[in-house]
């Protein structure tokens, strides 16, 4: 079950949120926990008990560590939660790739391959495996004490508006919440949350189907028969569908959140208007880039360490990121070939942006960005390479596919809200739109046009029958 769904949008976001809001406060957790186990469970219903059973084993083993008062109990204690988690996402993510690339060695030297059976994939186990660590990690350092219920930690693990698709929330941020959220339980948040999904809905549906459904056909075709306009338009419409899917799910996540009274992080922030891949990733899968940063980057030693030792820790950390996102060689050599440009931007690069100005600055790191989306959505990384070769062929090849003026007209759009945050204030305007205190008739108004938008999106879903995904398979 997916937010832009028929399934959802009609029958169990308005269940769930009617039977939220009659019910007494103290049984509201257990409800949406059993809720979430049940989105979830719909989904991936061979995968739920192994969810739970790691939830559970989890659970005692960091309420043992925070009791403990030996120092080596409680290392030993926090490595046993670190190896289950990981352990779990490496079986289940990497065990195909490993075999599969073992095999091809093999093969290569002249040996017999290993027998396996494939390992499906649980849905979104990359997003809460880092919440299940964030759990562990911060209670460990005492940043905040453990939940003093089961079922409260598998609520902060399953809730299912961000269960799937992240944003991938700390535990300290939302802990209290979890205990005690009357501070955000009222109308005017209530209303502001249900606003925020429906602008997440529509940049799903809207926008990222529209162009999704076009890329979809550019990407299948054989490389050699893409001309080089159509692999810029191909990988310019996927940058844009990849933004406007993901940040409209996180956008679908946080209002839900807001409308049941949590406050989760914001994810993104207009990220092709940065002017330099460091300030790129600050601004996209913001909660990715702080966890990479405070569970990763500076326990490797962060910027505490010689220049070279910094580079090769950034080098590392991305590595990991682009093997977090997916097991295949392309995401790899994606996460190295942004690792390459934070170390540049180090090195010379960030003296050359500001050198050249805002907005050269912006086409350059936009056109970095292309490159390395190319990587990200082939399938292999030999078709990677050959859809780049064609971007800059300039060879005469002609491609026969016809665009809609649906089509034309969200490339557009596309564009607009992707880069117009570069102009004015327009960036912190639309901040206070999404999360300030409104006056009751402004508040009203948004409600409006949010029903409005809903209805819209609703019949375009009905009507379509491409409806995809684009984080399933990570």
């Amino acid at each position: 079950m997916v937010f832009s769904s028929s399934l959802f949008l009609l029958y169990f976001l308005p269940a769930f949120l009617i039977a939220y809001y009659l019910l007494p406060r103290k049984f509201k957790n257990i409800f949406t926990l059993l809720a979430s186990i049940f989105f979830y469970a719909w989904g991936a219903p061979d995968f739920i008990f192994i969810v739970l059973g790691s939830i559970f084993i989890d659970y005692y083993i960091v309420d043992l560590m925070h009791k403990s008062t030996l120092r080596k109990a409680r290392r030993a204690l926090l490595a046993a939660s670190v190896i289950l988690n990981v352990g779990m996402l490496a079986y289940f993510k990497y065990a195909n790739f490993f075999v599969e690339n073992l095999n091809k060695i093999l093969q290569w030297l002249g040996f017999g391959t290993v027998g396996w059976i494939y390992v499906a994939l649980p849905i979104g186990i990359s997003f809460f495996t880092f919440q299940k660590l964030t759990y562990s990690v911060d209670v460990y350092r005492k940043v905040h004490a453990p939940l003093k219920k089961v079922w409260d930690y598998a609520l902060y693990i399953l809730m299912f508006p961000q269960l799937i698709a992240g944003p991938i929330v700390r535990f300290n941020e939302i802990a209290d919440q979890i205990e005690d959220r009357r501070a955000f339980e009222n109308i005017d948040a209530r209303l502001l949350g249900f606003f925020r999904f429906v602008v997440g809905l529509s940049k799903k549906v809207l926008i990222a189907n529209v162009l999704g459904e076009q890329v979809d056909k550019i990407f299948a075709m054989q490389a050699g028969d893409i001309s080089t306009p159509m692999a810029w338009v191909g990988i310019v419409a996927y940058s844009f569908q990849i933004y406007y899917d993901f940040s409209g799910y996180s956008d679908m996540a946080i209002g839900i959140g807001r409308m049941i009274g949590f406050k989760f992080p914001e994810n993104f922030n207009n990220p092709y208007i940065s002017q330099n891949i460091t300030e790129f990733w600050r601004r996209w899968h913001i909660t990715l880039g702080r966890w990479m940063r405070d569970y990763l980057y500076i326990p490797l030693g962060g910027s505490r360490v010689s220049k070279w030792r910094m580079f090769f820790n950034l080098w590392v950390v991305f590595l990991i990121s682009g093997l977090w996102h997916g097991a295949a060689w392309n995401f790899v050599v994606w996460g190295a070939f942004h690792g390459f440009f934070l170390i540049a931007d180090r090195m010379f690069f960030l003296k050359f942006t500001k050198a050249i100005g805002k907005y050269p600055s912006i086409i350059i790191t936009y056109f970095i960005t292309l490159i390395g989306w190319v990587l990200f959505r082939a399938e292999t990384l030999t078709f990677a390479f050959d859809y780049i070769k064609r971007m800059f062929a300039f060879d005469g090849v002609a491609t026969d596919i016809y665009f809609d003026i649906e089509f034309k007209t969200m490339m557009v759009m596309g564009a607009v809200f992707g880069f117009i945050a570069a102009f004015g204030r327009i960036e912190q305007w639309w901040m206070q739109v999404l999360t300030k205190e409104k006056k009751t008739w402004i508040l009203a108004g948004m409600t409006l046009a949010a029903i409005i938008f809903t209805i819209i999106c609703i019949a375009s879903i009905t009507s379509s029958g491409f409806n995809p995904f684009i984080y399933f398979r990570f």
